[in-house]
């Protein structure tokens, strides 16, 4: 669409609006009367399987990352009822959404294989021959009663 909003997620990701969904719903918890007549808080949903925005391996590492978000049809919740207004609420969930895109972004560090120091090395070695001392030992005693 050419009218559609786009939403900057990194440099390389942006999503349409149009592939986010938002449903204003009653909050949970306290706020008496006003919570019980005002749709206020939030629930975004953002399909990651159908969207065309997100690269493969963001989208497998937004799988992994949302965990248990997102359901078997590949939507991802998000709830948000922390202000007292839709807009905040809205805007609240759209930054959770691009924070938690942003992180399946970034690629994770890899591990660098070390050796142990020379010194750690010997001190185990040490350890050991003490060890199997002690363990000799405790044979040797067991023997002579």
């Amino acid at each position: 669409m050419l009218n559609d909003i786009m939403i900057r997620v990194t440099n390389a990701i942006t999503i349409e609006e149009s592939e986010i969904d938002l449903r204003f719903v009653r909050a949970s918890g306290p706020g008496g009367q006003h919570v019980n007549k005002v749709a206020t808080a939030v629930q975004l949903r953002f399909n990651v399987f159908t969207s065309s925005s997100l690269p493969e391996v963001v989208r497998e590492r937004l799988m992994k990352l949302a965990g248990n978000r997102i359901n078997r049809y590949g939507v991802l919740l998000i709830d948000a009822q922390k202000y007292r207004t839709q807009d905040k609420n809205r805007q609240d969930a759209v930054a959770r959404l691009i924070d938690l895109i942003r992180k399946s972004a970034k690629p994770p560090k890899l591990r660098k294989k070390t050796l142990p120091t020379k010194k750690s090395q010997e001190a185990r070695l040490k350890e050991k021959l003490l060890r199997g001392g002690i363990k000799r030992l405790r044979t040797t005693r067991s023997h002579e009663i």
